[in-house]
């Protein structure tokens, strides 16, 4: 995309003076050298860790952490080269399928692999039945296990989640929707692992979970907050560039300056606003403090 932002809205930088050292916890690559498995739901076009420089200066962010989108199942090699392009600023987590060697662990963690996705919405590798296993096999590496579900689904098993022996990392908001807040027992069970330190929440994807398909939506204010005031200690931000979604006409393409400046609304304050983008990045995935 010849634009000064590819796959995002907007032209003006953010009006948000971020952390040295604040980090984009969810973006993706995409690679059209690496087949989309069967059944992938959402064939983005290619994104680049090139295209991506151009939003880590408009957000003033030095760190990312990249996702291996459901797009390749558990061919992780497009998020793998994305993160070796980014080097030692950049942070990995995978997809398994429980067919890995302890060998080929490791060598995911040696290119900078701190965790696991479970994408039990739009995934088409891991089933619940996986979670108890494979988390079985991270956990001698200090790995987390990173979910996205829908509500319903994850108080459904929430003996199962429980007893894993790895931290729990709810992306998006963990799927629940402001109107939710509250009302729906999810709601209330991520709270409370939040504030235990069981749980970290990634704030991401808020235009996916807001009736406005927008992050601007007031309605998810109350949300954001929530988890933040459960344990500001357990909360980090990402973008989710680029937002592939987006470009399969789920919603309107997000304005990533305005979804950095909306953190900076939900954080309130300079200090959690720091403990958001760099603390609590650092001690989840190892970034040097």
């Amino acid at each position: 995309m010849s634009v000064p932002y590819p796959y995002s809205a907007g032209l003006a930088p953010a009006a948000v003076a971020v952390p040295d050292g604040a980090c984009d916890c969810h973006i993706h690559a995409y690679d059209a050298r690496y087949p989309a498995v069967p059944g992938a739901r959402l064939l983005s076009p290619d994104a680049t860790m090139q295209q991506y420089r151009a939003i880590q200066g408009r957000l003033g962010t030095q760190r990312a952490v990249l996702v291996t989108p459901s797009t390749y199942g558990a061919d992780n090699r497009s998020m793998l080269s994305a993160l070796a392009e980014l080097g030692g600023q950049a942070r990995g987590v995978a997809v398994i399928d429980g067919l890995e060697t302890d060998a080929q662990l490791q060598a995911l963690h040696a290119a900078g692999v701190r965790g696991i996705r479970f994408n039990l919405s739009l995934g088409v590798v891991n089933a619940v039945a996986q979670l108890e296993p494979l988390a079985a096999r991270v956990a001698p590496l200090g790995w987390h296990v990173q979910l996205l579900m829908p509500p319903d689904q994850l108080v459904q098993i929430s003996d199962v989640l429980a007893r894993l022996p790895t931290p729990l990392v709810f992306d998006h908001m963990a799927r629940i929707a402001p109107k939710q807040a509250g009302a729906h027992p999810a709601h209330a069970l991520v709270l409370q692992w939040l504030g235990t330190g069981r749980a970290w929440v990634k704030l991401s994807g808020g235009y996916l979970v807001s009736e406005q398909r927008s992050v601007q939506d007031p309605a998810l204010d109350g949300l954001a907050r929530s988890f933040i005031d459960a344990n500001p200690d357990r909360v980090i931000w990402g973008s989710d560039w680029p937002h592939a979604s987006a470009s399969a006409g789920m919603q309107p393409m997000p304005d990533d300056a305005h979804q950095i400046e909306q953190l900076a609304e939900w954080t309130r304050t300079d200090a959690t606003l720091h403990r958001v983008l760099v603390q609590n990045p650092a001690a989840l995935y190892g970034f040097p403090a």
